[in-house]
C-alpha cells in the first residue's frame, strides 16, 4: 500500500522519524530543496520536519 504524508496541522512532530522509512532518498531531498528555496532563513516551522543538523 503506498503512504504519503498528510498536510494538517501538526502531524511534522510525528512523521518526522518515519518520513525516512516512507519517502527515498531523491524524494527527501527534493522535499529539503523547495523547504530551502521558499525558506532559506530557516524561519518557517524550524525543525518540525527536518532538523537543521541533519544532513542534506
Amino acid at each position: 500500500m503506498h503512504q504519503s504524508l498528510t498536510a494538517e496541522h501538526g502531524v511534522g512532530y510525528t512523521y518526522r522519524k518515519r518520513l525516512a522509512r516512507t519517502k527515498n532518498p531523491d524524494e527527501l531531498l527534493l522535499m529539503r530543496g523547495i523547504k530551502q528555496m521558499l525558506d532559506p532563513n530557516g524561519l518557517m516551522n524550524p525543525g518540525k520536519i527536518f532538523l537543521p543538523a541533519e544532513p542534506a
